[in-house]
């Protein structure tokens, strides 16, 4: 028996340390959720957030699987994209790490399509395409008068553009309030079609007065520009006639015509000199005239030859201020 006994201990001796070597060659069971390091990039495209008319925050994963690694997000209305974000460091993480990025310049009202994408020195990968739609840019006006200020009984355009989603093809009407502002904004002539890029141009002639001018929509949604406020310069003629001739200057007589009547007006009269500021020499004060049109009429010593222009200063509400055309003294 005590052979048998111990021929027995030395063959489990033998079996466990067989068992013993053969575990050693064998692989470790793999730990749940780990990724092996050294890997192409995994790219994860996630929803939007931020989403507005011109801009949105573009969102995804990126698991650089152990290598440092860049992602961009390629956008466009196509799925040849055609723009995408500057590359960004996300490390060498064997984990998804959670990524965003703004973009703007967009259009509004577009459905756009977007990814991740993720590069290190294993490979290049793209996630999934996903899309999203811009929201719509709410309609606005602006409005211009050329020239401002107009001449007495002169013309003006007032130019506008309506700005937005569906800003083409769209019904505007021109809104006009005289001085002395109390009575009111109303329609002027005929409402007109917004252009294919928003644009409008009301004409107007035989302006008389200061003017408020808006321009608004005529179906929904109502909207309407901000107040435009066109200035009405009076007209002034401006002549020069010698008189006579003194040792200490010339003498001429200088007078000209206001439209419409602005009795009482301060006449200056300036000396113009090229990069310089300009000089007074002298002034007067509009006199009556006919119903329409007043006068002014002095008599100046002059020293100097050169340009010289009259400036009518009206203070009254309804018609601003003017130079006259300049007259050379030789």
């Amino acid at each position: 028996m005590r052979p048998t006994r111990a021929i027995g201990r030395r063959i489990t001796t033998i079996i466990w340390a067989a068992i013993a070597a053969a575990a050693v060659l064998l692989p470790a069971a793999p730990v749940s959720g780990a990724t092996s390091p050294g890997a192409a990039p995994g790219a994860f495209t996630y929803g939007v957030s931020n989403l507005a008319a011109t801009s949105v925050v573009l969102n995804g994963a990126v698991n650089p699987k152990g290598l440092p690694t860049t992602y961009v997000f390629q956008y466009g209305t196509t799925r040849g994209y055609g723009a995408q974000t500057p590359p960004l460091p996300v490390g060498s993480r064997i984990a998804a790490i959670n990524v965003s990025k703004a973009v703007g310049a967009l259009q509004g009202n577009t459905l756009y399509h977007y990814r991740i994408l993720a590069t290190n020195a294993k490979g290049i990968v793209p996630g999934p395409d996903h899309v999203f739609l811009t929201r719509k840019i709410p309609l606005s006006l602006q409005i211009a008068g050329a020239p401002n200020p107009v001449v007495f009984s002169g013309a003006l355009s007032v130019q506008g553009t309506l700005s937005g989603t569906g800003n083409a093809g769209r019904a505007v009407a021109l809104q006009f309030n005289p001085f002395p502002y109390l009575a009111g904004f109303k329609i002027l002539g005929n409402p007109e079609l917004t252009n294919a890029a928003g644009g409008f141009s009301f004409p107007i002639f035989g302006m008389l007065l200061n003017t408020q001018f808006r321009v608004v929509t005529t179906a929904a949604p109502f909207i309407s520009s901000p107040v435009l406020v066109e200035g009405v310069a009076v007209r002034v003629s401006f002549h020069v006639h010698r008189v006579h001739r003194h040792r200490h200057g010339r003498f001429y007589r200088m007078y000209g015509t206001v439209a419409p009547s602005e009795v009482g007006a301060r006449v200056g009269f300036q000396l113009l000199r090229p990069g310089l500021p300009s000089l007074n020499r002298g002034g007067t004060f509009v006199k009556s005239g006919t119903p329409t049109v007043s006068r002014f009429s002095t008599v100046v010593r002059v020293r100097h030859r050169g340009l010289y222009q009259a400036l009518v200063q009206v203070a009254d509400g309804a018609h601003v201020s003017a130079y006259s055309v300049p007259v050379r003294i030789r």
